[in-house]
């Protein structure tokens, strides 16, 4: 398995613990904070990147580091980079290639999302998936297809239709060592027994090595 590049869009040092859980669940992963230092290697160097999440938002003017990683999504779309956006992520790879994104209600809680087609990323994924987010991607980017939605996003999950782009809303690296940290964090009517969103790692990772090998 190659190695793959996971950005920590985090602005607030404080909150850098879910994509360490990224990088900790991607064994042959190479963990860059992006939010203070944009300078990566070149992305010809990896097998494929994750977008982490983010308090920010992809409309915050006050972060001029988000229009150039946006470049990077981009980049990894003419190239055929695999890239998975996670939240931040998600809303960032459809914002970059032309959608929109609007503020909505916080939500810290597993909700239940229906998948819309088949999909590498998202196979084998449970409905019950964990979010921390108040953002909301109401228009998909050019060439994003959407592959799951809940009851209040028709775009929880995207996908590119030719490039090995894939966005999920949910955070696949949230589980029970780091569910303290969320200081409004509520279970609701699900639990961590019930959710399997972690897998969606195992599946990123399984396709940009199917990429190498093709």
């Amino acid at each position: 398995m190659g190695m793959i590049l996971v950005l920590d869009d985090e602005v607030q040092p404080d909150y850098r613990y879910l994509a360490p859980e990224i990088a900790r669940l991607l064994p042959d992963s190479d963990y860059h904070v992006y939010a203070e230092d944009t300078d990566i290697p070149p992305l010809g160097e990896y097998d494929g990147v994750v977008v982490s999440g983010s308090t920010a938002s992809v409309y915050d003017d006050d972060h001029p580091w988000i229009r150039e990683q946006c470049d990077v999504v981009e980049e990894c779309v003419e190239r055929g980079v695999p890239l998975l956006g996670v939240c931040f992520g998600h809303q960032l790879v459809n914002w970059a290639l032309g959608g929109d994104v609007v503020n909505d209600t916080r939500r810290a809680t597993f909700v239940e999302m229906e998948t819309l087609e088949e999909d590498e990323v998202l196979e084998g994924i449970g409905p019950v998936v964990p979010v921390l987010h108040a953002d909301l991607v109401t228009e998909r980017g050019e060439g994003m297809v959407a592959t799951a939605r809940t009851d209040y996003s028709e775009n929880f999950c995207t996908r590119h239709e030719s490039a090995p782009v894939w966005t999920v809303q949910f955070h696949p690296e949230f589980t029970e060592r780091v569910a303290d940290r969320p200081s409004d964090w509520n279970d609701g009517d699900h639990s961590f027994a019930e959710c399997n969103a972690h897998e969606v790692l195992t599946n990123f990772a399984r396709a940009c090595e199917r990429r190498i090998e093709a």
